[in-house]
C-alpha cells in the first residue's frame, strides 16, 4: 500500500504521517510552499521529518499563487496575524481561502501517477481554528470529486486519522508512536522561536499541557 501524506511540518501532519506509517503504508511526502510567513522554517521541518522516517519519495510544490490571491494573514503581510482566542467563533484571518482543495488536487494528481491508493492529511475538526476546509464532510465530498475526475481504475481514499481528536489526544498518540515532536513547527508568524501568541501556538501549547507532556520546541513567552 502506498499513501501520499501531506506533511506541512506541523504536529498534526507529523502524527498523521506516523499513524499512516504504522498502519503499513509506504509513504510519499508532499509539501507545499505557498508564500506563508514561515515558509522556509516549515520546509526545514518537512525535510527533517522525512529524513527521520527515511522517506525517499518527496515532492515539494511551489503554489505561490495562493499568496497572490491573498485574503489570509499567513500570506499577506498587510493583514495582522491575530492573537490567539481559543473561544473565538467564526473563521480567523489565518484561513487561506480554499487551501485544502488546492492541496488535495495536487496530491491526487501525484497519487494517481505513482500508484498511491490514499491521500492522508492531518486536518483537525474538533480542536482547530474553525477552518471550513478542515471538516470531515469536506473530505468525504472531495473523495467523490476524486472518483469522478480520475481514471476508472484509480481508487484513492482520503485518510484523516486525527480529524476527530483534540490536540492533547494528538500529543498522546504521537507519544505512543514515538514521533519526533522536536522536529515539527507550528507557529504562524516566527521562524526563529515560536511566538506562543498565535492560534496555532496556543492550541499546540494547550494540547501539550493537557496531555501532561513538555513541548520540546522553544517559545518566546
Amino acid at each position: 500500500m502506498k499513501a501520499v501524506v501531506l506533511v506541512s511540518g506541523g504536529m498534526d501532519s507529523l502524527v498523521t504521517l506516523a499513524i499512516v506509517h504504522a498502519e503499513g503504508y509506504q509513504c510519499a511526502a508532499l509539501h507545499l510552499n505557498y508564500g506563508q510567513r514561515t515558509e522556509e522554517r516549515e520546509l526545514r521541518a518537512y525535510t527533517d521529518i522525512c529524513d527521520h522516517y527515511k522517506i525517499t519519495e518527496r515532492f515539494v510544490v511551489d503554489v505561490g499563487y495562493l499568496s497572490v490571491i491573498g485574503g489570509s494573514s499567513l500570506t499577506d503581510p498587510q493583514i495582522e496575524v491575530e492573537r490567539a482566542d481559543l473561544q473565538r467563533r467564526g473563521i480567523p484571518s489565518s484561513y487561506v481561502p480554499f487551501r485544502n482543495a488546492n492541496i488535495l488536487a495536487i496530491a491526487t494528481s501525484w497519487a494517481e501517477v505513482i500508484g498511491a491508493t490514499a491521500v492522508a492529511i492531518g486536518a483537525v475538526e474538533e480542536d482547530s481554528s474553525g477552518y471550513p476546509d478542515c471538516r470531515e464532510e469536506f473530505f468525504r465530498a472531495f473523495e467523490r470529486v476524486i472518483a469522478l475526475g480520475t481514471k476508472p481504475e484509480t481508487q484513492i481514499t482520503i485518510l484523516t486519522p486525527v480529524i476527530h481528536l483534540h490536540k492533547d489526544e494528538i500529543v498522546r498518540r504521537g507519544v505512543e508512536l514515538g514521533v519526533p515532536f522536536h522536529l515539527s513547527w507550528s507557529c504562524y508568524q516566527r521562524s526563529d522561536i515560536a511566538c506562543g501568541k498565535c492560534d496555532s501556538c496556543a492550541l499546540r501549547l494547550r494540547g501539550f499541557q493537557r496531555a501532561g507532556v513538555t513541548d520540546p520546541i522553544p517559545y518566546a513567552l
